[in-house]
Formats: C-alpha cells, structure tokens, sequence
C-alpha cells in the first residue's frame, strides 16, 4: 500500500476527541472500523447507545456481543458481509440490542464503506443511533411484533410440536411445556375428553382450581365444557362477572383463582365433538375479533392432535394386546435356575414387532430358552410370530436336537403363507451338568455374565435367519457349546437392545455389556434397568429379554450327567445321541480326546442297536477323584455279556470292543436287573 492510500485510510490523532453535540442530543454515535487491523473505535455517544463505559469496550466488535442477542448479531453480521461482497459504498440494518437493566431497545446503524484503488474495503464510517421511538409507531413494527407472537405461540409453541405427540399425554404436555398458554395470555388450561357419553377432565387448571366432583361430568350439566361440546360453539366469557352470572355453580369454586375472562373451545375432529379446551386468564377483559378466530384456529389444530393421539392408542392396544396374547401366558419355575423375561414396545398404533421369548421344559433336568424376532413392525408380524413360537416350543418338548428343532422350524415358516422371515437363538440347558448348547438362526450374539459380575459375548457359529435357510436349501445349523457355571447367566436378547441411532451393533453391544456387568444382581431388576435404558434413549424398536442364570446352589455333583435314549430304527435319535456326546466333551474340557471318546462311544452304541432288541440308553458323566476321567455308560435291555473276537483278514464285523479297548483307558461290563451296561473311561485334564 502506497503512502497516500494509506493516509487515506488512517484515523484522525484525536478522534473522537470532539464529538457532533447534535449527534449526542439525539441519542446518536459514530464509529470508525478499520478493517485490516479489525480494531473498531467508537465515540461516547454510540458507547451510550449500546449503555457501555468506556472501561468496557477494547475497540473490538466482540465487545458488543454482551449487549446484541445471538440471533441479531447474526443477521447483522450477514447484512454487512453481503455489503462488502457486493461492492456497495453503503448499508443499513435495524437490530436489538439489550441494555444493561435487560430491556429490548431497537437501534439503526449505517455504514458507509470506503475501498482502495482495487475496489478492497478497508474501513466502514458509520452511525447508531436508538430506533426504539421511531419503530413503535410505524406500521411494520406493529405487524412485525403480531407475526411474531402469531408465529411463537402458534407454530413454535403449539403446532409444530404437536406434529410430533403421539398419545394424549404427550399432546397435554406439549400444551403445557410449549407455554401456548402464557404467548396467548392465558394464566392456565383446561382439557377435558369425551369418554362413554361423559367429559373427563384430563388436565387440570392453575394449582388449586380442581373442583371435586368434576374429574368426569355429563354434557348436560351446566359447566361450560358441557355447553361447549352440546353447542358445538366456542364459549368466551367476557368478565369475572359473566362467569359467576353463567355457571353460578362452577364460579364460587374458583373466584379465589383472580381469574378475569375465559375462552371454551368445542374440539371437533371429523365434524363429531371429541373434547373440550378450556383458556383461563387473569388480567384480561374481552376479546376482539382477530383473538377469537385465533382461538378458534388453535382449538381445531389440537383437536386434530387429540384424535390422531387417541387413535394411535387405540391402535396401540389393539396391537400390543395381540402380541401379549402370543407371549407366554407365564414362565415355569425351572429348578436349578432364575429366570426373567421382559417384552417392551417401543412403538405406536399398529407398528408393532414380532420379538418374543419362550421358555420350555425339558425332561432329563433340561430348558430351552428361545429368544426371537420376526421381521416387520405390524400386526402380521405379531401372528406370525405366535406361530412359530408355538412350533418352536412342539418341536423342543418333542426331543429333537436343537439343530433339528431350528431346521423344521425354518421348513415350517418356509411352508407358512407369509413373505416374513425370523431370526432366532435357541439354547438347551442341562441344569445339572452346566452344559448349554447354542444354536443361532442370524440373531445377534447372547452374552454370559460370570459369577463375579464380568460380562463377556458369546460368539456363536450360526445359519441363516428362519424361513431363507429352509427357502436356499440350508438348513445346516452349527451347534455351539458353553458349560455355564453355578452363578453365570445367559443374556438372549432382540437386537432393539443394542440398536442405537448414529452407532453401528458393536458399539451397541459394548454398551450393553457395561450395563449387564454394572447392573443389578438381581435378574429381574436387571430386566427392568435394561428397558429402562432403552425407555432413556428413546429406542423406536421393540425388545425382548430373557435371563437365564444357574444357581449356585445347583452345583455339579459327581454323577452329574447327560442322558439319551436310542430307539432301533431312528437316525435321528443315533444324531442327537452322537451330538450329546459331542457338546459334554467340548463343554467340559476334554477336546484332547474328543475323537477318542466320539469313536469309542460310537461304536458302543452302534453295538447296543445292532445286537439287542428294545434300544439303548446313552449317559455321560465326569467322575471326580485323584484323576478327572470322563464316563459313558450305554445300557441296553440284554442279559448277554458281549465279548471280544477276532475278525479275521476279510471280516467287517468283531473289531468293535477291540477299538475300545485300544481307545479308552478303561472299560468293562455290568449286569443290570434288567440287561447290562456297557462302559468305558478316559482320563481328561483338569479344569482350571
């Protein structure tokens, strides 16, 4: 910059060491704002405009955002920055400013924009000066200030939030915590329903104002909620003396109230009464024409808000009592274990989902637990999940293994006419050896709470959800094995648990492992403070929950076992016998030798259904002592001891106890009052 622009550009020695007297008298100031430095100087009067000591202000814009509202500083900063992009010499702009007491005072400022030889702005010269006088009596600021009150108590305070209320309750509190009352003037408000012929009084006036007696009224007592709604027409009491002259029965109870006028409106939905909406006000004395079609416009805008809330309820009841009444009626007591279950809905009127629970004795001291959830949020999905629960359960109680019990389930929703699919865990529960075996139909992982509070997930290997497994001809599901110990728990949940808005699952499954880990002992308090977090959170899906912890008093006794009876002739029962085996040798630490265990077993039974009539019993057991050593024991209904023979070069048969023998550390023989056992032992580590 060369030497004249920068003169040019400079600010006088003294300034503003004599400020225009005239500008001082008529409550305006000057500043002078150099842009390259940012630094803005203003003189005594402008100082006094904005009701700042000296001492206040360092000659830096900042320093006035203690007098200049957030959203004015806004606008006044784009009118400027528009300016000074678009090449103008001037601007000008009305704005509020706070003084010092709190009051609201309306300034004009106007800048004059001075530019370098390439068109840059390098300093703005301008005034302030009060506008408060100017504006009250021009006509824009009087319809600036009525779209203002139009636009807070009706669209900000009453409207736009009503959009968002789905029961009743939520349309009450929006009435009350938008202050529609106060921005209208009123001191309170009343609400009142209509419910079997009869107006139930659903919001309450000022503190103190409830007249006994009038929680529920007929139409035709002489209340104005009653005249409203018979009429049909709104009801505006002009005077403390028209109310005690219209209702002398109402007035006497609520005189001590200071109450001055009142607005009764009809709510009208679908040109039928459904309510009524009572304004109560204190320092006022009629109403003009332009308040009461106001009055009139917001009475049928929350008359609008009050029947979608009472449809979405009825909806909502209608929905939830359905899916209630495909729930299980009751859980059973599981010796050996606590159980609790939970069912939260989330959501309104007909959107409702298929999740449920289930829990199902079993013989031989064992439980199945079901958690699930069929896609979709209506009431289609709710019956279609009674179903498949209701299967779910048959298909358990009838033994079949949890594969198989997941497998014809997936065949059953496939055969189903719905296009709806399910996901699903199942779990198998032997109370008394701890063993849990885990089957997961593309639900989301459970989780196990340790006896000392520690929580972990529980990663399980699973297929696809029901209904597409049995739809692309996989209906292979990998069985999954945990031993739970006395004391653990089994968290099953619905993936509305973990869904949280902005987060991805793992996030979600983090935050629920905190919370199961620093949550109550107590299962069933527990339940409650995991809907509870999704309550807080405001989850817009369905949960479920189930908990299924083993007791510590329940703990594993030498001779504690799994058992399975082989009939001749099915397949199947031989698979869940063999998968029996299988899952005890994974749950109870004895991997090393699972092939060992699996062949000999194999063989014991293949020996027992070829050779005997009447089938065979199968039983696995860990027996405690100097050494840990795994026993299965297969008992069948024959007296004839079996016996060890050579096989020959070419001979396919007579190897079998031969392999046992090579296989098990030890084996044997016993006679039974009814036929024998066969036996065999191995040795296996300890558990740590």
């Amino acid at each position: 910059m060369d030497d004249r622009v920068a003169g040019a550009l400079s600010l006088p020695d003294d300034w503003p060491a004599h400020p225009d007297l005239s500008l001082a008298l008529n409550r305006m100031g000057s500043f002078d704002w150099d842009l390259d430095s940012g630094l803005m100087h203003m003189d005594r009067p402008a100082l006094d405009v904005f009701d700042l000591r000296a001492e206040e202000y360092d000659d830096r814009p900042e320093s006035l955002a203690a007098r200049v509202p957030p959203d004015e500083g806004v606008r006044l900063d784009a009118s400027v920055a528009q300016a000074l992009k678009s090449g103008r010499s001037n601007y000008g702009a009305y704005f509020r400013l706070q003084r010092r007491d709190g009051t609201l005072r309306w300034t004009h400022t106007q800048g004059f924009i001075r530019r370098d030889e390439s068109g840059r702005p390098r300093r703005i010269i301008g005034i302030v000066r009060d506008a408060t006088q100017e504006l009250a009596d021009s006509t824009a600021r009087h319809e600036l200030d009525q779209e203002r009150r139009r636009r807070t108590s009706l669209v900000d305070g009453a409207t736009a939030a009503l959009a968002h209320a789905r029961t009743v309750r939520d349309v009450i509190e929006v009435l009350k915590n938008s202050q529609g009352p106060a921005h209208l003037g009123a001191t309170s408000l009343v609400v009142g329903l209509i419910e079997a012929g009869r107006i139930h009084l659903v919001a309450d006036g000022p503190e103190g104002s409830f007249v006994p007696g009038t929680r529920y009224t007929r139409t035709d007592e002489p209340y104005p909620m009653s005249e409203v709604v018979s009429t049909r027409a709104p009801r505006f009491i002009e005077s403390a003396t028209d109310f005690a002259e219209s209702y002398p029965i109402l007035w006497p109870h609520i005189s001590h109230l200071g109450i001055t006028s009142a607005a009764y409106l009809p709510l009208i939905a679908q040109a039928r009464p459904i309510g009524a909406l009572g304004l109560l006000y204190s320092e006022k004395d009629g109403f003009t024409a332009d308040e009461r079609n106001l009055l009139v416009a917001l009475g049928s805008s929350i008359a609008q808000s009050l029947q979608r809330a009472m449809l979405y309820e009825q909806e909502h009841d209608l929905a939830e009592g359905l899916q209630q009444a495909m729930l299980p009626r009751r859980i059973p007591e599981v010796p050996g274990a606590q159980v609790a279950v939970r069912y939260r809905s989330a959501r309104l009127g007909r959107d409702i989902g298929g999740d449920w629970y289930d829990v199902i004795p079993l013989p031989g001291g064992r439980v199945g637990a079901v958690i699930g959830d069929v896609q979709g949020h209506d009431t289609h999905a709710a019956a279609v999940m009674g179903q498949l629960r209701i299967v779910l359960r048959a298909y358990a109680a009838e033994g079949h293994s949890p594969a198989t019990v997941m497998a014809r389930a997936s065949v059953f929703l496939h055969e189903l006419d719905t296009d709806r699919f399910a996901t699903c865990t199942y779990a198998e529960v032997d109370l008394t050896t701890g063993v849990v075996q885990l089957v997961r139909a593309g639900h989301v992982d459970p989780l196990v709470r340790d006896t000392d509070g520690d929580c972990r997930r529980l990663p399980a290997e699973g297929g696809l959800p029901l209904g597409l497994s049995a739809e692309f001809g996989r209906l292979e599901y990998p069985v999954g094995t945990v031993e739970l110990d006395p004391g653990q728990t089994l968290v099953l949940f619905t993936d509305g648990l973990v869904e949280l808005p902005g987060a991805d699952l793992d996030e979600g499954m983090q935050l629920l492992t905190s919370m199961v880990r620093d949550g109550p002992r107590d299962l069933q308090k527990l339940a409650d403070r995991l809907c509870e977090e999704v309550d807080d959170r405001g989850g817009e899906d369905d949960v479920a929950v189930l908990l299924l912890g083993r007791k510590a008093a329940h703990a594993p006794q030498p001779g504690g076992r799994l058992q399975q009876h082989v009939a001749q002739g099915d397949p199947e029962a031989l698979s869940a016998a063999r998968h029996m085996i299988r899952a005890a040798v994974r749950a109870w630490g004895a991997r090393v030798r699972a092939d060992e265990v699996e062949l000999a077993a194999d063989e014991l039974m293949t020996n027992a259904l070829i050779h005997t009539d009447g089938g065979a019993i199968v039983t696995i057991r860990v027996l405690t002592g100097p050494e840990r050593r795994l026993r299965i024991d297969v008992e069948d209904r024959s007296s004839a001891l079996p016996r060890r023979r050579d096989a020959g070069e070419t001979g396919v048969s007579g190897r079998g106890l031969m392999l046992v023998d090579r296989l098990t550390d030890l084996w044997g023989v016993e006679s039974r009052g009814t036929g024998k056992s066969v036996w065999c032992e191995f040795v296996i580590p300890g558990r740590d």
